[in-house]
């Protein structure tokens, strides 16, 4: 390892030196622990009896080999500090722990599996100039074998089952909310103790190696929910690890976080070697195709609040690590959760900005959902709501997020956030995600809106696809499936998605009747999205063109019959729609969007 690139924050393969590596002589175990008066390791090899470890390099490192461990074997650092107390320790850099309440680290051999998506790893992409459509899921609570809370399927088992359902609902994309080990279910994953440790909650590395292989060989890719911020508080793991705050911050004020865990402190060239070293684990181990980084607001500006300024130590590791796994990985893609008007997110690292490929459009998703859940007589007054991302959109590269948070902790979910009653709800949500699918920017629609699911998801229980069994979910189910498909066939869609030759607004100002309409285009398809929330039916609404007279060939209806609305499909597919005297001539349902694609005359 270069240490002088370790303690400067420059390295990327810290991993492969500290932690435990099994050989033909034992394992090598190694840690760095600058602060602590001596180290042993305890394990399942020694009778958990110490095993002394011993100062290397400038005395801040501590090596050890043990002839007895073997891969599968558990183990400790136990850690005595100054005053004379120890911990039992995970290992920071370990891969593999074992569940929740237990505490030990695995011994495990990273080279065993061989995978077999070198096709895939070779033209994979960041998807910038294609269809980016992606199914954000929770691991354990998709489904689930059985009736209990850790009736938890295995990762590969997982492959099996939710590769098919990708392909019928037409997402080429997922993305897995965090997969480090963690001790607290509720958590989902944020509040990490293990690092470079996949949860053994789903299984084996080797198992989650074999789910991200199978996927690849079916042509979806998988992006990774990754957690650069904080850290959980448990005792066991990173906090106070030598006895002293190595990887946080020592003062409360920037220490503790609005969650209640660790801030890792970004200006330790230690920390940001860990968590470089992390994400290209993930990326170089696992073949994962991307990382979606949680929270970077709170790196960003101090506790995340711009009123306290600016934390350039952590603006500069981002530039760093993102520029450097862009230049390790190539093809793969980098998305922030970041709330904030912070310029430059998703400008290239070298010209001053963050260096990610996407920012999530958080503004979009509360202006949208604000906007639905209006009763439509008022909805006059906040017509803009749907205009106004179109003010900014130009300034970063939007993915479009429906994600988890919108779907819990009382806020309700996608459905039940449309306004009205039980039946209202559904025409509201079927044109809520054409609008969504039409906008550009790339998707993001978390597990369980695609059933119109009106439960706010529970990590302890699995989706309620008993609902496929009502009409409405049905059909609700099926539109997603066709508007999904329908995305990924139509470059116009998504071609041009951050070049502003790709969208025109035909008209944006029809108030009165919560009437929108605008043009995708990808330089040779057109297609015309028109979408009406009024809650009141119009006839022959006269839609000005403004040039764009020809013929519109309708490709999609939120509210034909098969999806659950009220005009019969059998017959409206493929209709062909001519202007007249520079205007189409529609019917418009209370709640509906239309696609219709430019046709030839």
């Amino acid at each position: 390892m270069d240490m002088y690139g370790f303690y400067t924050g420059k390295i990327f393969d810290a991993y492969e030196y500290l932690g435990c590596r099994p050989g033909r002589a034992g394992a090598v175990f190694r840690t760095f622990a600058p602060a602590a008066d001596r180290i042993s390791v305890i394990g399942s090899f020694n009778g958990w009896m110490e095993t002394p470890m011993n100062k290397i390099y400038d005395g801040n490192f501590w090596e050890c080999v043990i002839p007895e461990a073997r891969t599968g074997d558990m183990y400790k650092y136990r850690i005595w500090r100054k005053d004379g107390t120890f911990r039992d320790h995970c290992d920071p850099y370990g891969l593999g722990m074992e569940l929740r309440p237990q505490t030990a680290s695995f011994i495990r051999d990273m080279t065993a599996y061989r995978f077999r998506d070198a096709g895939w790893m070779k033209r994979r992409s960041d998807c910038r100039k294609e269809p980016l459509n992606i199914y954000e899921i929770h691991a354990g609570s998709w489904k689930k074998k059985g009736k209990e809370e850790t009736d938890w399927y295995r990762y590969d088992e997982l492959a099996d089952l939710l590769i098919p359902y990708l392909k019928e609902c037409g997402y080429n994309y997922v993305e897995l909310m965090p997969l480090g080990e963690h001790p607290s279910d509720a958590s989902w994953g944020y509040q990490q103790t293990g690092f470079f440790s996949p949860t053994s909650r789903y299984g084996t590395a080797d198992e989650l190696k074999r789910m991200v292989d199978l996927f690849h060989q079916n042509g979806i890719g998988l992006i990774l929910d990754f957690v650069p911020v904080h850290f959980a508080v448990d005792d066991y793991a990173l906090a106070d690890y030598d006895g002293t705050a190595l990887y946080e911050y020592p003062s409360p004020d920037v220490g503790n976080s609005e969650w209640g865990s660790r801030n890792f402190m970004h200006s330790r060239g230690e920390v940001r070697s860990f968590l470089q070293s992390c994400a290209d684990y993930w990326l170089k181990e696992y073949h994962f195709d991307g990382l979606r980084m949680d929270a970077i607001s709170n790196m960003i500006y101090w506790q995340g609040q711009p009123e306290r300024g600016v934390n350039r130590n952590a603006v500069e590791f981002l530039q760093y690590m993102n520029r450097g796994l862009k230049e390790r990985h190539p093809g793969i893609l980098l998305a922030a959760e970041d709330s904030t008007s912070f310029p430059g997110v998703t400008k290239g690292a070298d010209a001053g900005g963050l260096g990610f490929d996407y920012k999530w459009d958080m503004g979009w998703m509360n202006d949208t959902l604000d906007y639905f859940r209006t009763d439509p007589e008022y909805r006059t007054g906040e017509y803009h709501k749907l205009t106004f991302s179109m003010m900014y959109f130009y300034e970063e590269n939007y993915l479009l997020p429906l994600s988890h948070d919108e779907v819990v902790h009382g806020k309700a979910t996608i459905i039940q956030k449309m306004n009205g009653e039980y039946e209202k709800k559904f025409p509201q949500a079927r044109a809520l995600y054409m609008y969504m699918y039409a906008h550009p920017g790339k998707k993001l629609n978390f597990m369980g809106n695609e059933l119109a699911h009106f439960r706010e998801w529970d990590e302890k229980r699995e989706l309620d696809w008993e609902l496929l069994e009502f009409p409405l979910h049905a059909g609700f189910h099926a539109f997603i499936k066709e508007l999904n498909r329908l995305y990924l066939d139509t470059p116009a869609l998504w071609l041009l998605d951050y070049d502003r030759k790709g969208f025109r607004w035909v008209d944006c100002h029809e108030e009165k009747t919560c009437t929108y309409a605008f043009l995708r285009t990808d330089g040779k398809q057109e297609l015309l999205a028109v979408f009406h929330f009024s809650g009141k039916e119009e006839k022959d609404f006269r839609l000005i063109l403004d040039g764009q007279e020809g013929c519109f060939e309708l490709c999609l209806s939120s509210d034909w019959d098969i999806y659950g609305g009220t005009q019969p499909a059998a017959g409206e597919k493929g209709k062909l729609l001519s202007s007249r005297d520079g205007a189409l001539f529609l019917d418009l349902p209370a709640f509906g969007g239309l696609y219709l694609m430019k046709r030839d005359r």
